[in-house]
C-alpha cells in the first residue's frame, strides 16, 4: 500500500467507508467495532446500516444505491470486513469500485493463515491492493500509521 494516504494536506481528515456484510447482527456488532476503532483515532466514517440504515424489500434501491456511492466518492480510505463463511457481494462490490477509483483499501480478516485454503480464495478480493489485517488490534495499529 502506498503511503501517504491523504496526499500533500496533512490536515485532511482520513474518511473511512466501513464495508461488509450487513445481514445478520453479529456482522453488523463487529462492523460497529470497526468503526469505533476508527473514530477512536479520529476519522471519520460511514457505517452504512448506522448512517443510512439497512434496506428492506419495498424500498427505493436508486436512493440507497447513489447514497453508497456518494459516500464510496467521499471516502479516502475503504476498511472491509472479509468473513470466512463469504464475502457478501456488497462488500465485494465497493471493494472493486474502490480499486477503479485507486482508493486504499484495509480488509479486516480472522485468520489469514486459512486465505491460502482454495474455498476462502476470492481473486477480487484477497489480491495485492487489499492490505489484510489479523483482528482489530492490527487494524488499530495499521490505521495508525495512516494518521502519520
Amino acid at each position: 500500500m502506498k503511503e501517504p494516504f491523504l496526499g500533500k494536506n496533512p490536515q485532511e481528515k482520513t474518511r473511512a467507508y466501513i464495508a461488509g456484510n450487513l445481514r445478520e447482527k453479529p456482522n453488523r456488532e463487529l462492523l460497529e467495532q470497526v468503526d469505533n476503532v476508527c473514530k477512536k483515532l479520529k476519522f471519520q466514517t460511514y457505517l452504512p446500516h448506522k448512517d443510512k440504515g439497512l434496506f428492506e424489500e419495498g424500498m427505493d434501491s436508486k436512493e440507497f444505491f447513489k447514497h453508497n456511492i456518494d459516500r464510496l466518492e467521499w471516502c479516502n480510505l475503504i476498511v472491509a470486513v472479509l468473513d470466512w463463511r463469504g464475502i457478501s457481494s456488497g462488500t465485494a462490490w465497493e471493494l472493486g469500485y474502490g480499486y477503479a477509483k485507486k482508493k486504499p483499501c484495509i480488509a479486516l480478516v480472522e485468520d489469514k493463515k486459512s486465505l491460502t485454503k482454495e474455498f476462502r480464495i476470492c481473486v477480487m478480493c484477497f489480491n495485492p491492493s487489499v492490505e489484510l489485517v489479523d483482528g482489530l488490534d492490527e487494524l488499530e495499529e495499521r490505521l495508525k500509521k495512516v494518521k502519520r
